[in-house]
């Protein structure tokens, strides 16, 4: 099996995440903007994926499904998956599924090394931006960026610069801060400059 794959990870007894980035998306023939546009397709296209999930994961699919499409700046598809039990009046295979669809304005970069951030933080600097938040979660940093902190600048020109240091990361904001441990919670391009650029 060639290129990239989708991860699939079960949260309960009657839930699943499904991360997707945009390169497994590609694989699969969709572009981002086709999410929005081609609905017969994205049925069909999350279809296949609760068959896949749930062969991976012994995960009896039936009843209704509700799906949380989480589409995230730089990294993908974050896919939330719930089984609502109690509607089942059906016997059979017969799923009805509700798809919603959201486009989240954030940014995550994951950094093996502090140093990279301290890096990244020079060049960031340099294009006027200063915000952001620093995480530490599983042995790696993480930077969150939301869209206030672009600072007028496009997007596509932030990703470039960090993708030079980092990779972007399928985590969730929420479980960043939920399980994370935070190192600079505001400010953090400035506050990184503050304390690391001015040492000689």
């Amino acid at each position: 099996m060639g290129g990239t794959k989708m991860r699939i990870e079960r949260l309960s007894s009657h839930q699943f995440e499904i991360f997707l980035t945009f390169d497994d998306l590609k694989e699969r023939g969709f572009t981002k903007e086709d999410i929005w546009i081609d609905v017969d397709g994205v049925r069909n296209l999350f279809s296949d994926m609760m068959y896949e999930a749930s062969d991976e994961l012994g995960f009896e699919l039936y009843g209704n499904l509700l799906i949380q499409v989480h589409l995230k700046q730089a990294q993908g598809m974050h896919v939330i998956v719930t089984q609502k039990s109690e509607d089942i009046e059906l016997d059979g295979d017969i799923l009805e599924m509700k798809v919603t669809l959201n486009e989240s304005r954030e940014m995550i970069f994951v950094f093996n090394d502090f140093e990279h951030i301290i890096e990244v933080s020079s060049y960031l600097l340099s294009i006027s931006m200063t915000g952001g938040e620093v995480y530490y979660l599983d042995g790696a940093y993480f930077m969150l960026i939301e869209e206030d902190d672009l600072n007028k600048n496009n997007k596509e020109d932030v990703i470039a610069i960090m993708s030079e240091f980092s990779s972007s990361s399928i985590i969730t904001s929420y479980r960043l801060k939920e399980y994370g441990k935070p190192i600079i919670t505001s400010n953090a391009v400035k506050v990184i400059q503050s304390n690391f650029f001015k040492k000689r």
